[in-house]
């Protein structure tokens, strides 16, 4: 791991006001501190005695919705508190914009209160050495993602007729410990190794261990209980705890069933931290069927129904 500026020169560019700029429909980019359009806000007619920015850089906003963070491929102008970050050695365009969504996993340290004009260096990233195989091969149009949803049409979320369902039962979900793994007994390679962690879908390190289970679970770590859906065969550290289905569940339901898991984040810190036991007698209220069982296919529809469920 290396502190973002051992691996980007991080610059302050000259800070604009929007309305005091000619806006026009084909001009040069002006990014802002939103979370939003890749933090575009307009287009602007290019000043007479002020260059843009070169294209190449990640942009993070440093207050307002901070570290949104995003690749940009053309010159722009930027609003207050924008840092500029040009890599020190060449990267691809894959590599700039993974590197953008790693520093945007740490915006939880951060909010309109705390800003991050001073710490944005130390942040830690993984060093281009480090980075996944997989990111070379990601084609830019990976990260188009449709905005359509699977199903074409509106579902209501009425909460009142919910019920309270233990998961760990016969019928829903097998729960296990994951297992230690010391760091000499693995290198690198394409197994993701579950952990803790808040980021990254819980993933610690892409591995050359054998899985120890087959993917579309769930994972609950001990530390304030970080939840996330595994899709493909992975492996788990000690402090995770597995949530394998006993019944047919699509990655729709899985995703629904995740969102409701995190309300019950709230009871759980470092100091009281969930385990294998404690995951066993979580209840947590869902949608149910006229028989009293969790009903799985409205869960699956509702995610379906949603903007973006087509690129999940």
């Amino acid at each position: 791991m290396k502190r973002l500026d051992e691996i980007f020169d991080i610059k302050n560019s000259p800070s604009l006001e929007l309305m005091n700029c000619e806006q026009v429909e084909e001009g040069v980019c002006f990014v802002a501190r939103t979370e939003k359009n890749n933090g575009i806000t307009a287009r602007i007619n290019k000043l007479e005695n002020l260059k843009p920015m070169p294209a190449g850089a990640i942009t993070v906003a440093l207050s307002g919705s901070v570290l949104s963070s995003f690749y940009q491929d053309e010159p722009f102008y930027t609003a207050f508190h924008i840092a500029c970050l040009y890599p020190k050695q060449k990267l691809t365009k894959e590599q700039m914009i993974y590197y953008a969504l790693l520093i945007e996993q740490n915006k939880y340290r951060y909010n309109y209160g705390r800003q991050a004009n001073k710490t944005l260096k130390n942040i830690l990233v993984p060093d281009i050495t480090e980075i996944p195989n997989y990111v070379n091969k990601i084609s830019i149009s990976d990260y188009e993602f449709e905005q359509q949803s699977v199903l074409n049409k509106k579902i209501e979320l009425d909460t009142e007729n919910w019920k309270y369902f233990n998961l760990y039962d016969d019928k829903y979900f097998d729960m296990f410990t994951g297992k230690y793994h010391s760091k000499d007994s693995f290198s690198k390679g394409k197994i993701p190794l579950i952990s803790a962690s808040k980021i990254n879908n819980g993933i610690m390190k892409f591995t050359d261990l054998k899985p120890a289970f087959n993917g579309n679970c769930l994972t609950i770590g001990k530390v304030e209980m970080t939840n996330f859906y595994q899709p493909i065969p992975f492996c788990t550290t000690a402090d995770v705890t597995v949530l394998v289905p006993k019944f047919e569940m699509s990655k729709y339901c899985a995703l629904f069933l995740k969102v409701v898991l995190d309300t019950e984040k709230y009871r759980w810190t470092y100091g009281n931290q969930i385990r294998l036991n404690d995951s066993q007698k979580i209840k947590i209220k869902l949608p149910a069927t006229k028989n009293g069982q969790p009903d799985f296919e409205f869960m699956e529809n509702y995610i379906k129904s949603l903007p973006y469920s087509k690129s999940i």
